[in-house]
């Protein structure tokens, strides 16, 4: 592909397909498919469609019926000898067509164009045209931006039918065919750039040259291998032009027409020279002079090949570097090294971008010194993209003496910084760009201290140290892609208003940090692996805030689109807007209010319920007889203990007490309703005995003794008796033989002094309380009876099973 064939199939992809669908029917790629005619399946949804290098001859009407959204077609390298006025009547949105390297012979007989009044890039170049006369048809292409086109003759009045359609660019081929061109052809043509594309060894036509050089304010020369002494002599003939760039695009030269070439359009008017795609030959071994004094704005040189092995590298890069211009480029070269002018230079702007230079870079070497260059002191712009440079403070010695230095890009390198040498940069830089380095947290103690815009994406950013060199006027703070793990303190920036944290190691931002930062009215966090914990609850509240904008002077860019949780796997890539995390689930105190706040309050209810009901009495109701019943079934009596006992229980209560002992007591345990056999004083006391006698026998006779315990008992000296002998027994029998019945509230106060084995016993066992409330008294009586149930020898006892 030529290049004028290529630029204009950029511009084509450039403006043609801008906004088209992406979708896989949008664009049919039919090239080189030996077609003899235009497929009549085309899909509808297509927007480009290529179909170059076939063997299509005609375009027919109907050819792209079915392809109303076409933006694009590409018929180059076909056999085209006729393309039919209603081609393209179904085609209202095509914007680029390419009919070049066809075979198409009558510029003006293109009627198809009258349906295409969208075109915005048109190339004809490349067909058999013998005259350069533009039809009428031209002049419905209002839109037109691009136009290619080649002839072997170009007249005066072949672009009439065009002098109304504002071209941006007019290309014009130079065929290896015999060819002509009459002086003043181009008047009607109203065009910002004209380019020239020479094919094989043609020679620029002198007055081709001199009318694109008074009509057009920029001017491209393409594929130029010789004739430069004539170009130079006809520059020098024009210091004045109304062309202000001028483009050499894909050419070989050697050295010395370069740099003639270069000295001449430096005493011209010309601004803006770019030389792109130059392969060089011949070159130096001596210095070559450059004109020092210029109407020159800029100088590119881009895309440089060099031919030979030996050579002045420091030869060639001085004529660059003291070249009189305020711009400077140098880009995608083999150059190595650059040298420093031998005066104070004019350069405002230099770029050295994707180059192979090295930290040597801007000094010199006098002895054993190595000096830094002190003579670009007006350069305001540095850029040194994509070069082999490694050490961050030697480069801030390089450019220690650029006192005009306002911004400096030096992303694309290997640069790194340990943090032990001191760094030496110009005291004004404001836009420092460090992306697509080595450097880690260290590099902020090697900044220049008037920086307001850094750049520091994609780097090895961990944290951001404490002792850092205090920027007080940064502003804006670029950390993309870095391996950050928490927000950073503003310390040592307190005006920064624009934090940049995308892809980094995130996984609950710290909202405090941000108390720090005053003046921050940016911030981006998106796309970190977020963990969707407690820790992470403010940040999602910042995002909410920062959605409303009227809650928060902060906002945080992309949210909610591009933030999600990576942690826990159950809310993996849920969307953080989403999220749901409780307070009372992350605060302590919260938390321990809502356990513990009901849980008292159940409490609290609970005992009074308990209290309420006497449930504390029925549970030690409860276990006092599951005690006996387990006592009665464990205890192992010999059945010679047993013998002369003839009752379960001896009685003993006061007289005063006797209604509730004969009215409710021995009911409840003799008879049908308690199975038992009971000594009580009016029924078992054998006459003619003393009362102690009797006392004695029945205590010898009962398996236990029951004390009904009341202020009364502790006022009777026979009860005193009888308790004291049922202590002895008690030493025999076991702790169990006692069973005490409290009739009423017994204060150990009111208990005298000589009823100390009471006052023992009270302390020592737990006593059975006669209740007053008459649902209770059921319980009660159960308890008494397994308390004093026992086996007796040779008597039929009824064993309840409580």
């Amino acid at each position: 592909m030529t290049p004028v064939n290529a630029a204009l199939w950029a511009a084509a992809i450039l403006m043609g397909l801008q906004g088209s669908s992406s979708f896989p029917d949008s664009r049919v790629d039919l090239s080189s498919k030996n077609l003899p005619s235009v497929p009549r399946d085309l899909p509808r949804k297509a927007e480009s469609i290529d179909l170059s290098c076939n063997h299509i001859q005609l375009l027919h009407g109907g050819d792209f019926k079915n392809t109303p959204l076409l933006r694009f077609l590409n018929i180059s390298w076909n056999s085209l000898k006729d393309i039919d006025e209603e081609t393209f009547l179904d085609t209202p949105l095509l914007k680029d067509l390419d009919l070049s390297h066809n075979g198409l012979r009558n510029l003006s007989g293109q009627q198809y164009l009258l349906h295409t009044e969208n075109l915005l890039v048109l190339n004809l170049a490349f067909n058999k045209f013998l005259t350069m006369t533009l039809g009428s048809e031209f002049s419905s292409l209002v839109k037109l931006e691009t136009l290619a086109l080649g002839a072997q003759n170009i007249s005066l009045g072949d672009f009439k039918n065009i002098a109304k359609v504002k071209l941006r660019t007019l290309t014009l081929s130079l065929e290896n065919k015999p060819w002509s061109y009459t002086a003043g052809s181009l008047i009607d043509v109203q065009a910002q750039r004209l380019q020239i594309a020479l094919t094989g060894s043609r020679i620029l036509d002198h007055d081709l040259v001199a009318d694109g050089l008074s009509l057009f304010a920029e001017v491209e020369l393409m594929n130029l291998r010789s004739g430069f002494k004539d170009l130079s002599e006809q520059l020098i003939e024009r210091v004045e032009t109304l062309t202000s760039h001028l483009y050499l695009t894909n050419i070989y030269i050697s050295w010395k027409d370069l740099t003639d070439s270069v000295n001449i359009l430096l005493h011209t008017s010309i601004t803006h020279l770019r030389i792109s795609d130059v392969t060089m030959y011949n070159m130096p071994f001596q210095e070559t002079n450059v004109t020092q004094t210029s109407k020159m704005k800029s100088f590119t040189v881009r895309e440089a090949v060099v031919k030979d092995f030996f050579f002045s590298q420091e030869a060639v890069y001085n004529f660059f570097i003291n070249m009189p211009v305020e711009s400077l480029a140098m880009v995608e070269m083999p150059a190595i090294h650059m040298t420093c002018p031998k005066s104070h230079s004019p350069i405002l702007q230099l770029d050295f971008s994707n180059c192979a230079l090295s930290d040597s870079i801007f000094s010199r070497v006098e002895g054993e010194e190595i000096l830094d260059c002190e003579k670009l002191d007006n350069v305001r712009k540095l850029n040194l993209v994509g070069n082999n440079l490694r050490s961050l403070q030697m480069l801030s010695k390089r450019v220690q003496y650029m006192k005009s230095l306002q911004h400096l890009d030096l992303s694309l390198n290997s640069l790194v910084y340990d943090g032990l040498l001191e760094c030496f940069w110009p005291p004004n830089i404001t836009n420092m760009t460090l992306s697509s380095n080595g450097l880690t947290g260290s590099v902020f103690k090697c900044l220049p201290k008037a920086t307001e815009n850094l750049d520091l994406q994609n780097n090895q950013v961990s944290v951001i140290p404490s002792s850092i060199l205090k920027l007080g006027n940064l502003s804006s703070l670029n950390l993309n892609s870095n391996r950050l793990r928490d927000l950073p303190v503003c310390t040592g920036f307190p005006l920064l208003s624009e934090l940049l944290l995308k892809s980094n190691s995130l996984p609950a931002p710290s909202v405090n940090n941000l108390e720090s930062c005053p003046e921050l009215k940016t911030l981006d966090v998106s796309y970190n692996p977020f963990t969707c914990t407690c820790a992470l609850r403010s940040f999602i509240s910042l995002g909410i805030k920062s959605k409303r904008r009227s809650h928060t002077r902060i906002k945080l860019l992309s949210w909610p689109k591009d933030y999600y949780c990576t942690y826990p796997e159950a809310v993996r890539d849920f969307s953080l807007k989403d999220i749901s995390i409780p307070e009372v689930s992350c605060n302590v105190g919260l938390l321990a209010a809502a356990i513990l706040g009901p849980a008292v309050i159940v409490m609290i209810a609970i005992v009074t319920l308990c209290h309420h009901l006497d449930v504390p009495w029925y549970m030690g109701m409860i276990w006092q007889w599951t005690r006996a019943k387990h006592r009665a079934r464990m205890r192992q009596v010999r059945p010679e203990d047993l013998l002369g006992v003839e009752f379960h229980a001896f009685v003993s209560y006061s007289q005063h007490d006797a209604d509730w002992v004969q009215n409710s007591l021995l009911p409840n345990l003799e008879g049908p309703a308690g199975g038992l056999q009971i000594c009580h004083h009016e029924k078992s006391f054998v006459p003619g005995k003393t009362i102690i006698e009797n006392i004695i026998a029945c205590l010898e006779k009962s398996r236990r003794s029951v004390f009904v315990l009341s202020a009364n008992f502790v006022k009777s000296e026979w009860c005193h008796y009888e308790l004291y002998f049922a202590s002895h027994q008690r030493l025999a029998w076991g702790p169990d033989s006692v069973v005490l019945v409290l009739l009423e509230p017994l204060p150990q106060y009111l208990i005298p002094s000589k009823y100390n084995q009471l006052k023992s016993m009270m302390a020592r066992h737990t006593y059975l309380e006669w209740p007053q409330e008459r649902a209770k008294h059921m319980l009660f009586w159960a308890n008494l009876r397994a308390a004093l149930q026992a086996d007796l020898p040779n008597a039929s006892v009824t064993h309840e099973e409580e």
